[in-house]
């Protein structure tokens, strides 16, 4: 008889004590689930797992946790009879046949082997009934698997934004700062040297770190502004329009905090839609909301420019239409030839 018969047959073997047991178990159990059903949600999930470990060590049959109580007090009871039924199948057919063996009749190999066929045979037909009634449902399964690509998402959005707070503080804390050690330093040579062309290429050195010190500050600013962790949204965007040429009329109502990752994609999505206004627009005026109803946090930058914004593949504004959509928000943008434009996203973000 080959080794891997035997999971089988002590599978089959120890169903009905098990069995047995789980039923001595249960139905007290059922009993008071007229008081409370907890007990029953208890024992059940006990004899389940028990159940389960004994799959995964026997028939190496892995079996997914679910909470549908009815399905597996269900399969526990039919693993009663099922249990008896293979016990006395199995056990008897291979009794005879090492009986027969003893008294050196041939057959009695013929009868062992017999048992192992049918241990086999049960053995996958309580797998299949374990499947059904202890593991997830096709639809619940599925289910399972969206929650888990969700906080998976999640995990991988959390991370990013995680990851551009770290390289923000690493430019703020070292780079510009050594910039602007070397700004000071020219300033401080240039006003030391006499005119001529020496002075003359000192300035100009300045002013060339100046620029690129200007310039590291707004990426800095465009990969994680430090205000929005400090001191949350309205201080992070009330900080991005005081800066902009012009106007903006800003009204910010959202409570409490939401999620971080969410914090920043609102602030980028109110933060690229000015800079095309800026860039582009040609508007006189320019509004910015950002409301939080019913655990949504819905935004709009509306301005009275010519119009004609598009989201073009691989532009500013598809790659906010794509964050957003990454933590199931959504984004819209009305934009007609002659204007007016409005940008509009809507995030979740907690009740």
């Amino acid at each position: 008889m080959r080794r891997r018969s035997w999971p089988s047959v002590v599978h089959v073997l120890t169903g009905l004590p098990v069995a047995l047991l789980g039923v001595a178990v249960i139905l007290p159990a059922l009993g008071v689930a007229v008081v409370s059903a907890r007990p029953v949600r208890a024992v059940v999930a006990g004899r389940t797992a028990a159940q389960r470990r004994r799959f995964a060590a026997l028939l190496d049959v892995e079996i997914a946790e679910v909470t549908a109580v009815r399905r597996q007090t269900g399969y526990h009871l039919l693993a009663l009879p099922l249990g008896a039924l293979g016990f006395a199948a199995v056990a008897g057919t291979a009794s005879y046949g090492l009986a027969l063996l003893v008294t050196a009749r041939p057959v009695g190999a013929v009868a062992v082997v017999v048992a192992v066929g049918a241990a086999h045979a049960l053995a996958r037909l309580d797998a299949v009934l374990a499947r059904r009634l202890l593991g997830p449902t096709a639809a619940e399964a599925l289910d399972a698997r969206l929650a888990e690509l969700a906080r998976t998402r999640a995990q991988t959005i959390a991370a990013a934004d995680a990851e551009r707070r770290r390289i923000e503080r690493d430019l703020h804390d070292g780079t510009q700062q050594r910039l602007v050690a070397l700004a000071m330093t020219l300033g401080a040579a240039r006003t030391a040297l006499a005119d001529g062309p020496g002075r003359d290429a000192v300035e100009s050195a300045h002013q060339e770190a100046k620029a690129v010190l200007a310039e590291l500050r707004g990426f800095v600013r465009g990969l994680h502004p430090a205000v929005l962790d400090d001191r949350g949204l309205d201080a992070a965007l009330s900080g991005l329009v005081a800066g902009l040429p012009q106007p903006v009329e800003l009204h910010v109502e959202v409570g409490g905090r939401c999620p971080q990752a969410i914090e920043a994609i609102a602030y980028f999505v109110v933060s690229e839609a000015l800079t095309n206004v800026t860039r582009h627009a040609r508007a006189s005026r320019v509004a910015v909301t950002v409301v939080r109803r019913d655990g949504r946090l819905r935004l709009t930058v509306d301005d009275d420019g010519v119009g004609g914004a598009t989201g073009r593949p691989g532009g500013g504004l598809e790659g906010l239409a794509q964050r957003v959509a990454s933590v199931d928000g959504t984004f819209r943008i009305g934009s007609p030839p002659g204007g007016p434009t409005r940008v509009e996203a809507e995030l979740p973000c907690g009740s």
